[in-house]
């Protein structure tokens, strides 16, 4: 069936969740999570595409207007069409010749295409009926190739080499989607672990995270050391000493100061320590990485595009890939990191917790383990507690697993309810 985009609304949603201190960290102490939400629309008002990107506040108002100048190249095309050469529309959404000086495939800019290439594969999802997960297990490795754009790649894995990964992963295919849709995906929680909670809080909410059945919890740091030593013991005494216990340093630190506020952490245990400099720089990290082995350096959530994250593998400046489904552009780019790290033997941990981010990543998390890793070995992906009831499609936990979404799409539809009680207006 034909289905073609007639046009699209945009909508600023803010959720105060600086009020509770939900989300704060050393390098953002009140964030309002918040999501530039776009819906595509077409002459059928059962099928419509639905995209966002995260942001934590203000600002968000600058990714609508980014979404609304870009979606205007969607008004009128086909999404069969569209579909048929996903390459095509990922470079149609993040390289428009004349946005080329205000950020193609960074910032602002590839933000809003995310949210309009995700907004795309949920529609076509949609009309096939499909989860994404699902709709993308289903592709051969043929198909799984013809989603990514090789273009800067080539001398990290090519489109041949891709192939012969993905074909080599088929085998078992079956048994893990068994396996997932009996225990679901493994996550990490960091809804303990917010900077702005109080020890009593920190407490309580371990308690009650380690009777739904989590064991991997993760902590900010970064803002007092002695604040941070003892929070960490406090989570540690808590967890019980064969928990896993991550920290996040949300790039708040110089190198050195970095590697030494580290060693400081490490009787801990880290199993990895997460953005612990500047996202934007990958000698910095590798620096890191060397001198605090074995400890592991996790980062991505703020990393640009597939091109970072191949410079960031090729100089083994991560050992914890922490892709975002909205910072990269959607789901093409996500595939194509997913891909390097696989080639590069990282595992894949994706970046969530923010509104919508464990939507999305849940489909991901499911593709890298059915069609490209075959393992969640070393594998866990972020979850928080929060803003889920605003989606019409939540998440679902089980034993700190998430379990395999069941309606057609991405995930990402906000409720009547949210739109109209959290749309943003000065």
């Amino acid at each position: 069936m034909s289905i073609r985009i007639t046009g699209f609304q945009t909508f600023d949603l803010r959720f105060p969740t600086s009020q509770q201190l939900d989300g704060s960290d050393a390098m953002n102490p009140d964030p309002d999570y918040s999501a530039a939400y776009v819906v595509l629309e077409t002459g059928s008002s059962e099928i419509r595409g639905h995209g966002m990107t995260f942001t934590i506040g203000r600002g968000n108002e600058l990714c609508v207007a980014a979404i609304e100048s870009l979606a205007k190249l969607l008004v009128g095309c086909d999404v069969q069409q569209l579909m048929q050469e996903p390459v095509a529309l990922y470079r149609r959404l993040t390289g428009d010749s004349q946005l080329r000086w205000v950020g193609p495939e960074k910032g602002v800019i590839h933000l809003a295409a995310a949210a309009l290439v995700n907004a795309v594969w949920d529609m076509w999802a949609r009309q096939q009926g499909k989860p994404i997960w699902q709709l993308v297990a289903d592709m051969t490795p043929e198909q799984f190739v013809s989603c990514v754009d090789f273009r800067y790649l080539t001398d990290a894995v090519t489109p041949g080499q891709a192939l012969e990964l993905l074909r080599a992963a088929a085998f078992g295919k079956s048994e893990r989607l068994e396996q997932l849709q009996q225990t679901g995906y493994p996550s990490y929680t960091t809804s303990a672990g917010w900077l702005g909670y109080s020890d009593d809080q920190l407490r309580q909410k371990c308690t009650d995270l380690k009777q739904r059945g989590w064991s991997h919890f993760k902590i900010k740091v970064g803002r007092d050391m002695d604040d941070d030593l003892r929070r960490c013991s406090v989570l540690r005494q808590e967890m019980g000493a064969d928990a896993f216990m991550m920290v996040d340093a949300n790039q708040v630190w110089d190198v050195p100061e970095a590697i030494e506020w580290i060693e400081q952490l490490r009787p801990f245990n880290p199993w990895f320590v997460e953005e612990p400099t500047s996202p934007d720089d990958i000698l910095g990290h590798q620096a890191i990485s060397r001198a605090v082995r074995p400890i592991r350096i996790a980062t991505g959530e703020m990393c640009h595009n597939r091109v970072m994250f191949k410079q960031f593998m090729q100089a083994d400046a991560l050992q914890v890939c922490q892709l975002d489904c909205c910072r990269l552009g959607g789901v093409n780019e996500v595939l194509a990191v997913v891909l390097l790290a696989h080639r590069f033997q990282i595992p894949v941990c994706p970046h969530a917790g923010g509104v919508g981010l464990c939507e999305y990543v849940q489909h991901i998390s499911m593709i890298d383990f059915l069609c490209v890793a075959g393992t969640t070995e070393g594998r866990v992906t972020e979850y928080s507690d929060h803003l889920h009831e605003h989606l019409h499609e939540p998440v679902v936990m089980a034993n700190g697993h998430y379990q395999l979404p069941q309606s057609p799409g991405y995930s990402v539809r906000f409720t009547d309810e949210a739109l109209h009680g959290f749309s943003f207006s000065e």
